[in-house]
């Protein structure tokens, strides 16, 4: 009796790296675009954390919202404190709660600051 094996050949190993890289880096530039148009809110991402932000520094995902810089985004990670480099698949639990909870605050601060500017009939300079 003659067995016969097919051998499957894989692609090298750095072309199958270099192919995951991609597909991380293409769906995170997705996931940016839709957090920027307010389509998605961070607060969500952090809580979920799906697969292409395992690896997402926090600083990155918050910099993708309309209007934060790094500025905003260093002060805002320090009422907690939390590095910008911490990645937001290494967050544990309660580091999520708290600070879906700090998003979620400042969403209600600002949206409160804008609507008592217009009731009072004032504008911002």
């Amino acid at each position: 009796m003659n067995a016969t094996a097919s051998v499957v050949t894989l692609p090298p190993q750095h072309m199958r790296a270099l192919e995951r890289a991609n597909q991380v880096r293409l769906a995170r530039a997705e996931l940016k675009r839709r957090v920027a148009v307010e389509e998605v809110d961070v607060a969500d991402v952090i809580l979920e954390c799906p697969w292409e932000t395992h690896s997402m520094a926090v600083a990155d995902l918050l910099m993708s919202q309309r209007r934060w810089g790094q500025t905003r985004c260093r002060r805002f990670l320090a009422q907690i404190p939390m590095s910008e480099k911490k990645t937001v698949g290494s967050m544990t639990e309660r580091q999520r709660q708290t600070l879906a909870a700090l998003l979620a605050s400042a969403e209600r601060g600002r949206a409160w600051r804008a609507s008592s500017w217009s009731a009072h009939g004032l504008t911002r300079a």
